[in-house]
């Protein structure tokens, strides 16, 4: 089984996003969708999970920031108008490691992709 893991970080104060929620979902070749899991990152925003992977599928990572800057007493100029974070990727090889790095905050975001 590949391992797709994560680490994210809150952008406006540099700590770690804790209890966010991600959802990952399978995306068949012919459009199909299904859950495959659906967790919270742990107090130092990081969540890894075996997958077990169809070749010929795509993935799209989902990550409530919305919910998670929303219960945080930050200070945000203009409106929040970022919901989740939508990644969408493959898993070409169904025994490797997939570690997505995200540094989020309320209306922007940036990943990676690393080994």
């Amino acid at each position: 089984m590949a391992v797709l893991s994560s680490h994210l970080l809150n952008g406006v104060d540099g700590t770690h996003a804790g209890e966010v929620t991600i959802t990952l979902i399978q995306i068949a070749a012919d459009g199909a969708r299904s859950v495959v899991f659906e967790g919270q990152s742990d107090q130092g925003g990081r969540f890894q999970h075996e997958v077990p992977v169809a070749i010929d599928a795509g993935y799209e990572m989902l990550i409530a920031s919305g919910a998670y800057f929303a219960g945080r007493d930050i200070t945000v100029t203009g409106r929040q108008i970022l919901s989740e974070i939508v990644i969408r990727f493959f898993m070409p090889d169904p025994d490797a490691r997939y570690h997505i790095p995200v540094i989020m905050s309320p209306n922007s975001y940036s990943c990676w992709w690393s080994s």
